[in-house]
């Protein structure tokens, strides 16, 4: 039989906090979602783990049918995971979440009540948020969340959040979507005809280091701008319609600096050097913006798959 939810989350050297995550999600689940009518399922996905989560894994599948680990062949990424999991659930409405305990399973009722109220996407919008504050943490969110509000036209307030709740509708769609760099918030809002957001508790990681540094979050930034809009190439061509006007100004003002004061005309060199350097790192970063794109285009033509997965685990 089809479950009702379905509960999703990526596993990626999560060993310290697989036995607490199980016993906490085990008590919401009984308290809350005990109806036989309702059944629920857990899908694990082991984004190549090298410490115990697999094994770990597979103990709490051997002990409980309901739950099913999809063993990846190799890292792939947090987003890739959870595609891996989106193929394997059966559940009307899908609950995404992470595995530090930052994001409380606690919270998972309060997504569900809303999907239930007819909403095709409910995000969580965290509170108190804490991943100590460090700038390089923060800032790159508030840029995600940004870029996504922009990019997508709705505005939601916390787009970083992976506690967040799709209906099985555009969970089907994005399976649909074959492309490599994906940002799932993003794509499930541009098939979702309702979307709001919750506010939801976050805790201090619980243990163990983050997944994301800051090299991943500037990848993040790519997938974003690059995966959903045209706004970096459009903002180019307006850049150098602004440009050339400028040095146009630029080039009629040097003339008539000329023809006034032939004799210092050479006084203005090293103005003209800062300028030209500005471009020319204008030009650079230009360059890698197109760079991106091709680099993206070659990725999606080559029609690689996004993940491998290795096996998949389920008590008979």
């Amino acid at each position: 039989m089809d479950a009702y939810l379905s509960i999703v989350i990526p596993i990626y050297n999560e060993e310290e906090n697989i036995t607490a995550l199980w016993e906490r999600l085990s008590k919401v689940l009984a308290e809350h979602f005990a109806d036989p009518a309702k059944p629920w399922e857990i899908i694990f996905t082991d984004d190549g783990s090298r410490d115990r989560s697999l094994p770990m894994l597979m103990d709490i599948a051997r002990a409980e049918p309901r739950v099913k680990v999809v063993e990846f062949n190799r890292n792939y990424g947090q987003h890739s995971a959870i595609f891996g999991a989106f193929a394997e659930v059966t559940g009307r409405m899908v609950v995404t979440l992470d595995a530090d305990l930052q994001n409380p399973p606690e919270e998972i009722p309060k997504l569900v009540a809303k999907v239930e109220e007819g909403y095709d996407v409910v995000g969580g919008w965290r509170q108190g948020r804490q991943e100590n504050d460090s700038f390089f943490r923060t800032m790159p969110s508030k840029i995600v969340n940004a870029i996504t509000r922009k990019t997508t036209g709705v505005k939601l307030h916390d787009y970083g959040c992976m506690l967040r709740a799709y209906s099985r509708e555009v969970v089907d769609a994005m399976l649909l979507c074959k492309e490599r760099s994906s940002f799932i918030p993003a794509l499930a809002n541009s098939f979702a005809k309702r979307v709001t957001e919750v506010p939801v508790a976050h805790a201090e990681r619980a243990a163990g280091e983050s997944k994301y540094g800051l090299w991943k979050l500037i990848n993040l930034q790519f997938d974003l701008l690059t995966s959903f809009s045209l706004l970096p190439l459009q903002m180019l061509s307006v850049f150098g319609v602004v440009t050339a006007g400028v040095g146009f100004l630029l080039f009629l003002g040097l003339v008539i600096y000329r023809f006034m004061h032939p004799e210092g005309t050479a006084q203005g060199v090293f103005t003209l050097f800062a300028i030209l350097f500005f471009f020319v790192g204008c030009q650079f970063v230009a360059f890698g913006l197109l760079g991106e794109y091709i680099g993206r285009i070659y990725q999606e033509v080559r029609d690689r798959p996004r993940y491998m997965v290795k096996k998949v685990h389920q008590a008979k």
